[in-house]
């Protein structure tokens, strides 16, 4: 009884604190308790408005109050307010106020950090961050902040998404794009309860949209992108200027026209370098041959730097400014490796991408600025190759799980291209195992474990090797080998850098507790190191469709020695399980004192519909207990 008083007289307290506050909200038939409920902050109200004064200049002015519900909210009680060369922050002001709607703070200036907002890897960026920080640790409470920024990068305008994370309540926002009448707004809607209005100031087309009391969306297991679930509008120009550049995002052609323009004249290099280049490819037997000797060179010589300002956000280094000083960006590595393969007979392409492993696509429908990073393309009579230019040690043609699989658009003389890059297939992505176990009287024994990884399978491995020194490698296998209690006698792995790079992992394991005993019985699982784990929750009924992203093999053989004087008692019977999701088989025989178990797990990807989803957890179920079967021996009486 004392538990259910609390929890109604927090109720109580949260619905009074709200009506005392600066702003009430749940004002209509959406209550209170419905928009709080799974939430950690409400926006009570956020105004986003975006005025294009010319093609190359533009004002954002945003204001937003938000009810922090609990700790796991208190980020929104920080403001971030990003600019450089090319945006300036004209005004911040913010405001705090307790349960009870009662002042607790107002932002100062000294209370506002500025600070640079390089990167890691930046030698130089003139990127900086305005931040206000107010939060409070009595909950709940509310945050008021208001800014305005002025830019004159006008390649970019607002992508609004107001409930942008889970557990968060939106009661009311809104956005508004002031375009002159002789301009023209391109934007894509999704998931709006209701589409755009627009109407005419006389001298401005005036977008309006809005959403009201939204509930926070869950994002269910192996579903799609957050943002397919929430209402969403992008917003483009048609014509725009970035530092006296100007171009059109009326389609990919057009803004690849743009991008080849930035990137004229940038392809020189000095003699002595095409001398080398020369000489370095003259024997080679293909096209294929040549690139990937370039791009060797390439990785050899530079390094990934990056150095932002200005349009130098879009405008790469000149290849002779890369070839002198051994460092570039992704746009500068990639213009000095295009130079090279040009030097050498070799066309190839520019490309923008949106980078990152589990990145979505962009939206092919609607062209725009949607990337992050720069890659190069090189067509191929077969098959295109492409090269990640920012790695040291990335196989060439392999995209992988950063840039693999999705839309880049390629920068021709002609304009923008989009094109697809590789997709990676289940017999791309394999882990295929073979295991040898020496098994003694007390279930403890050696094993020797040969592991070949590929694709996507191999690159946690691969960053391993680069980036980390064998005592920290052999840390990693520690904590990343799933096997009985074992000690680690050596360890050694092997490259190969195809465009399906692979790598063979060789471990030589003390193995304790390898099997149990019971009086005269061993049990033995001859499931040594790929027992599957986990099942997502069930839900009664599935709202989303079923995502996988990732198809793969995993085939594992497995043989024990046995000690002399034991017979098999149980043997598990072949299991063989399907669904459209995935395939799994596992077997097990006994000749003599060997056990020689197999066991294959074959996953597709693909997007499949909510009522699959059952299939799915019924699928994990069947692997977790087939994975979980054990062989019984029963020791001999002499």
């Amino acid at each position: 009884m004392l538990q259910i008083n609390k929890k109604l007289n927090w109720l109580c307290v949260l619905i009074c604190c709200i009506l005392l506050a600066p702003q009430a909200f749940a004002s209509d038939s959406t209550s209170l308790s419905e928009l709080s409920k799974e939430a950690n902050a409400i926006i009570r109200s956020e105004e986003t408005v975006f005025t294009v004064n010319s093609i190359n200049s533009g004002t954002l002015r945003f204001k937003t109050t938000i009810t922090i519900l609990n700790e796991n909210g208190d980020h929104r009680a920080t403001l971030y307010v990003p600019y450089s060369k090319l945006s300036k922050v004209s005004h911040i002001s913010g405001t705090s106020y307790d349960r009870f709607g009662k002042r607790l703070k107002k932002l100062k200036n000294s209370d506002i950090k500025d600070v640079s907002a390089i990167s890691s890897i930046s030698v130089y960026e003139d990127s900086r961050v305005k931040i206000a920080n107010l939060e409070y640790s009595v909950y709940p409470y509310t945050v008021e902040f208001e800014y305005e920024v002025s830019q004159s990068n006008m390649m970019f305008y607002p992508r609004w998404m107001p409930q942008d994370e889970e557990n968060l309540s939106v009661e009311k926002a809104s956005l508004q794009v002031q375009v002159p009448l002789n301009a023209k707004l391109r934007y894509l809607e999704s998931n709006l309860p209701q589409k755009v209005e627009v109407i005419n100031s006389g001298t401005h087309q005036i977008y309006n949209w809005e959403v009201s009391n939204l509930k926070p969306v869950e994002y269910e297991p192996y579903g799609p992108g957050f943002s397919e679930l929430v209402p969403m509008v992008l917003t483009a120009p048609s014509e725009f200027e970035v530092d006296g550049y100007k171009g059109s995002m009326e389609t990919w052609k057009d803004f690849g026209l743009w991008q080849h323009k930035l990137n004229q004249g940038r392809g020189a290099l000095p003699a002595e370098t095409v001398a080398k280049l020369t000489t370095l490819t003259a024997n080679a037997n293909s096209t294929e041959e040549k690139v990937r000797l370039v791009y060797d060179y390439m990785q050899g010589k530079t390094r990934y730097v990056s150095i932002q300002l200005g349009i130098g956000g879009w405008q790469p280094f000149e290849a002779n400014f890369v070839d002198s000083k051994g460092y570039g960006d992704c746009k500068a590595l990639s213009n000095y490796t295009q130079a090279m393969l040009q030097a050498v007979g070799v066309d190839s392409y520019y490309a923008l991408i949106n980078a990152g492993e589990g990145k979505a696509d962009i939206r092919t429908e609607f062209p725009s600025s949607q990337f992050n990073h720069v890659i190069l393309c090189v067509p191929m009579p077969q098959d295109t190759m492409w090269l990640e230019c920012t790695s040291q040690t990335e196989a060439a043609g392999y995209n992988g799980s950063f840039t693999g699989d999705r839309h880049a658009l390629l920068i021709t003389p002609d304009g923008g291209k989009l094109v697809k890059t590789t997709a990676y297939n289940a017999t791309d992505n394999q882990q295929i195992r073979s295991i040898k176990v020496q098994l003694d009287e007390k279930g403890s024994g050696t094993a020797s474990v040969n592991t070949r990884y590929t694709g996507i399978q191999q690159e946690t491995r691969d960053q391993l090797i680069a980036n980390r020194k064998p005592e920290d490698q052999r840390k990693w296998l520690y904590e990343n080998t799933t096997a009985p209690p074992f000690e680690i006698s050596k360890f050694s792995f092997a490259q190969k850098k195809d465009r399906v790079p692979s790598i063979h992992e060789n471990l030589e394991l003390s193995l304790r507790q390898c099997a149990t005993l019971s009086g005269k019985r061993m049990f033995v699982n001859p499931n040594l190191m790929s027992k599957w784990t986990h099942v997502p929750n069930q839900k009664e009924k599935r709202l989303t469709d079923v995502v996988r992203v990732m198809a793969y093999v995993d085939v594992d053989t497995v043989e024990i020695e046995m000690p002399v004087g034991y017979s098999v008692e149980y043997l598990p019977r072949q299991v063989q399980h399907k669904s459209v999701f995935g395939e799994y088989t596992a077997s097990v025989k006994v000749d003599g004192q060997r056990v020689t178990y197999m066991r294959r797990m074959q996953m597709n990807k693909g997007r499949f519909a909510p009522e699959t989803y059952a299939q799915l957890v019924e699928f994990y179920n069947n692997v977790i207990k087939a994975d979980a079967e054990q062989v019984v021996f029963v020791k001999n009486i002499q």
